[in-house]
């Protein structure tokens, strides 16, 4: 039997999008990366979805409350 080949230049990111950019804070006036977190009815995605890790998603979630608190960002659609 054949063995295949794996290919080798595929790479995975290990890290998520805020750990990559080495963002200690996420900023709540930020609302076009704040945007690309929600669905379209306004809920958060979760972890599995966008990617962030543990720390990163509750910096995400805190800027995503305080975003809505402020009337940056709308709680539904």
């Amino acid at each position: 039997m054949k063995k295949r080949k794996r290919r080798e230049n595929v790479t995975q990111q290990n890290q998520c999008r805020f750990c990559r950019a080495k963002t200690e804070y996420v900023d709540y006036k930020d609302t076009d990366v704040l945007g690309k977190l929600l669905t379209h009815r306004g809920k958060i995605f979760s972890r599995k979805r966008s990617g962030n890790c543990a720390s990163c998603q509750r910096k995400v979630k805190l800027a995503i409350k305080r975003s809505r608190f402020m009337g940056l960002l709308p709680f539904t659609s």
